[in-house]
C-alpha cells in the first residue's frame, strides 16, 4: 500500500512537514495550499527537496467552491484553475483535490455542475493535471459521494474522477459498500481519518476533532476492505484535522501517524480475509472488472497490496510494574504496610524486589537525584517476547537498551509514548517468573503469605500524547479500548481510556488529566497508581493497618452517602468507615477498594472484586480525587 499523508496534519514549516514525513517513512505527501503560500520555498525548491527526500507529491489541494455556480463566477473559478494548474506543473505534481461547493454554490442543477465539471477537466486536460472530486459532508448540494461519483461518470472525462475521504463517507453514516461499484481508474485518490463518535455539526467535528486511523470509533478496516475490492491502488493518504496534533512535535506525530497506517493495512487485511469474497464456478481470476488475482485457495486478491505484521496474541497478564526513585525509602515502608515480602536486591543492579504473591514490584533506585517517585515500567506475559518485539518496531516502537550479564533474562522492550517502558516477557502458566531467581541470593524468603496480582494500572498521559497512547497499545500489544469516560476533579475533567485483553487479565487505564496548579506557581503532573487484586480486602486492611499503613482518608459524607444509595448492613458500613475502604455495586456484583497516601507521583490500591463486576469503582473516583488535591495542599502549606 502506498502511504501518504496531508501537509495540514503536522505542526511547523512546510520544511520540517516534509523532512518528517521522510524520516517516518512516508512514500508521498500532500500539499496543503497554505503550507506552500507560507513558505519561503519556491515551487521548484519543493519539488527538488521531495525528490532529494524520496516523497511523492501526491496532491495539491484544496481547490474549493468551484461548482453550482453563475456563469461569470464560473469564468473566474476557471482562471483561478489555470493559475493552479500552472503551479503544479512547477511542482512536478498532476492531481489536485478540488471539493463540493460549501460557500458560493447557487444553482441546485446536476445537469450544470456536470457542465461545469466538464470544462474543467478539459482545462485540467490541457494542463496534464487529474482533477479528484470529493464530497464534503456539509457540502450545500452535493454532499454524498455516490452523488459526486454520479457527476464524474456523467461527464466521462479521463481528467475527472473522485476522490473518497473516509471522514467525509463515515461522519454521515453512508453505506460503504457501493464503493466497489467504481471502477478503479476512476478513483483518482483516497484520503482516511478516524474520529471519536461526538454529537456535534460535521464541520466543526471535522476540523477539530479527527484523529488518525485507531485513535477513533470509524470502521475504517470496512471502508479500505471495500476500496481494495473496487480494484484501487493508489495512495492511501491521511488527512487529519486536530488542534492537538498542530501543536506537538512535527516528527513524534509523523510517526504516530505512520504506525496509523501500518495497523490500518493490517486491520483491512483481516477485514478482507474475514469477508473474503470467493470466485463463482468458471469464473476467471479477477474480480468483477478482471483486475485482480486468485490466491491458492479460490478468494480473490486485488491490486492494493495489503501488508500484514506478525500475529501476537494479546498479553496474558501483568508480569511485574518497576517505580523509580532515588530515594527508595518511603515505597519500601509502603509495601511492606501493605503486606509485600522483600524479596531481595538483584544482583548487578540497583533495584529491589517486593512480591505478594504474583504481584510483583521492583523498586528501581536508578532515578536521577532529587526525583520524585514514578512508575517507570510495565512487564507484560506475552507468547513469543522477540516476535511482539518485532512487531511492535515495525509499528515505530522505539527500542528501550538494557544492559544484562550473559546469566541474565534477556527482556525485550520498548517505549510507550509516556515513556513508560514496557518490557515483554516469556509467559508460564504457573504466573511465576525465571527472572526473580536474580534477586536476593543468600536471603532467607518467608512463607508464602497474602496472595495478589496486579489487577490494573492507572497512567497519566501527556495532553499532546494521549491518542498516540491510544493507538500505541491497540496496534502493539493487541489492548482493545473501552469507551472512555470523564470524571469530574477539583482541578477539573479526567478523561480516562481503559485499555484490556479480552478475558480482563490486563487492564490498563490511561488518564488524560489537567495538571494541578501548587501555591507556589510550580505545576505537579497527575497521580499514576498501581491496582493490586486480593480475595479479603477486609483481612488485608485490618492486617495492613496493624503494621501502621497510612490510608487515604475517606470523609464521613461520603458513607452517609453510601448508606442512603445502597442501604447496607450497619455492622458493614462501619467496617468500611473503619478501614477507609470504599464500596460499588452493580447488576453484576460488588467492589471494594482502598488507595494508601502518595509518595511523589506514585500511589497503591487494593481491590477486591466480588460476582463478576467489571468496574473500577468510577462513582468513587470523585471522592478520591478530591482527598487527593486536599492532601497535596495540604503538604505544600507544611513544607
Amino acid at each position: 500500500m502506498r502511504t501518504g499523508i496531508a501537509t495540514v496534519c503536522l505542526s511547523g514549516t512546510l520544511k520540517e512537514k516534509m523532512q518528517a514525513c521522510a524520516i517516518a517513512g512516508f512514500d508521498g505527501i500532500e500539499i496543503f495550499e497554505q503550507d506552500l503560500v507560507t513558505s519561503p520555498l519556491s515551487p521548484e525548491d519543493v519539488r527538488k527537496m521531495a525528490a532529494d527526500l524520496g516523497l511523492g507529491l501526491d496532491l495539491y489541494q484544496p481547490f474549493r467552491d468551484f461548482d453550482s455556480v453563475s456563469e461569470d463566477i464560473l469564468q473566474e473559478n476557471l482562471r483561478r484553475a489555470d493559475a493552479k494548474f500552472k503551479l503544479m506543473s512547477r511542482l512536478g505534481m498532476d492531481t489536485i483535490l478540488v471539493c463540493t461547493n460549501v460557500g458560493t454554490a447557487t444553482i441546485d442543477d446536476d445537469d450544470l455542475r456536470a457542465e461545469q465539471l466538464s470544462r474543467l477537466a478539459e482545462l485540467a486536460g490541457d494542463h496534464g493535471v487529474k482533477v479528484a472530486y470529493e464530497a464534503l459532508a456539509w457540502g450545500k448540494y452535493v454532499n454524498d459521494y455516490e452523488h459526486a461519483h454520479r457527476l464524474v461518470d456523467t461527464v466521462d472525462h479521463p481528467n475527472l474522477g473522485t476522490c473518497l475521504d473516509s471522514f467525509h463517507i463515515l461522519s454521515r453514516d453512508w453505506d460503504t459498500a457501493p464503493i466497489e461499484a467504481i471502477k478503479p481508474e476512476k478513483i483518482f485518490f483516497v484520503q482516511v481519518a478516524d474520529a471519536p463518535k461526538l454529537s456535534m455539526d460535521v464541520l466543526s467535528w471535522s476540523r477539530h476533532y479527527r484523529v488518525f486511523p485507531g485513535e477513533g470509533q470509524f470502521e475504517l478496516a470496512k471502508f479500505m476492505g471495500h476500496v481494495a475490492r473496487a480494484g484501487y491502488s493508489g495512495p492511501v493518504s491521511l488527512e487529519v484535522f486536530n488542534d492537538v496534533f498542530r501543536q506537538s512535535d512535527v516528527e513524534r506525530t509523523a510517526v504516530d501517524a505512520m504506525r496509523s497506517l501500518i495497523w490500518l493495512e493490517e486491520q483491512s487485511a483481516k477485514w478482507l480475509d474475514a469477508n473474503a469474497v470467493s470466485l463463482a464456478p468458471g469464473e476467471t481470476p479477477g474480480g468483477a472488472r478482471g483486475d485482480s488475482l486468485a490466491n491458492a485457495a479460490g478468494r480473490r486478491r486485488y491490486p492494493m497490496e495489503l501488508a500484514t505484521l506478525p500475529k501476537v496474541a494479546e498479553p496474558a497478564g501483568f508480569n511485574f510494574a518497576e517505580v523509580k526513585t532515588d530515594d527508595p525509602a518511603q515505597l519500601e515502608t509502603l509495601l511492606g504496610r501493605l503486606g509485600f515480602e522483600f524479596d531481595g536486591r538483584h544482583r548487578t543492579k540497583d533495584v529491589q524486589l517486593w512480591s505478594m504473591g504474583h504481584a510483583r514490584v521492583i523498586i528501581n533506585e536508578q532515578a536521577p537525584s532529587h526525583s520524585e517517585p514514578a512508575i517507570a515500567a510495565l512487564g507484560f506475559d506475552v507468547d513469543s517476547p522477540v516476535i511482539a518485539s518485532a512487531r511492535a518496531q515495525q509499528l515505530k516502537a522505539p527500542v528501550v537498551p538494557r544492559k544484562v550479564q550473559a546469566d541474565e533474562e534477556v527482556f525485550q522492550g520498548i517505549a510507550a509514548p509516556d515513556s513508560t517502558e514496557i518490557f515483554l516477557c516469556q509467559g508460564s502458566p504457573d504466573g511465576t517468573a525465571a527472572w526473580t531467581r536474580e534477586f536476593g541470593e543468600g536471603l532467607e524468603h518467608p512463607s508464602m503469605g497474602a496472595q495478589a496480582v496486579i489487577d490494573h494500572v492507572n497512567l497519566a498521559q501527556p495532553w499532546q500524547h494521549f491518542d498516540e497512547a491510544v493507538l500505541f497499545y491497540t496496534s502493539a500489544l493487541a489492548l482493545e479500548p473501552q469507551p472512555f469516560a470523564e470524571v469530574p476533579s477539583p482541578s477539573g475533567l479526567v478523561r480516562s481510556q481503559v485499555m484490556q485483553t479480552s478475558d480482563r487479565a490486563v487492564r490498563l487505564v490511561l488518564n488524560l488529566a489537567p495538571v494541578i496548579q501548587q501555591g507556589n506557581g510550580t505545576r505537579k503532573s497527575y497521580q499514576e497508581h498501581i491496582a493490586f487484586a486480593v480475595t479479603d480486602l477486609v483481612a488485608t486492611a485490618r492486617a495492613a493497618q496493624a503494621r501502621g499503613l497510612e490510608f487515604l482518608q475517606i470523609p464521613a459524607n461520603y458513607y452517609e452517602d453510601l448508606d442512603a444509595r445502597f442501604a447496607l448492613d450497619p455492622a458493614f458500613l462501619a467496617t468500611l468507615k473503619e478501614l477507609n475502604l470504599l464500596y460499588d455495586r452493580d447488576a453484576n456484583g460488588e467492589f471494594l477498594h482502598f488507595y494508601t497516601a502518595t509518595v511523589g507521583s506514585v500511589f497503591f490500591e487494593m481491590v477486591e472484586r466480588r460476582g463478576n463486576y467489571d468496574g473500577y469503582g468510577a462513582p468513587n473516583a470523585p471522592v478520591r480525587h478530591a482527598v487527593q488535591y486536599d492532601s497535596l495542599q495540604a503538604h505544600h502549606l507544611h513544607r
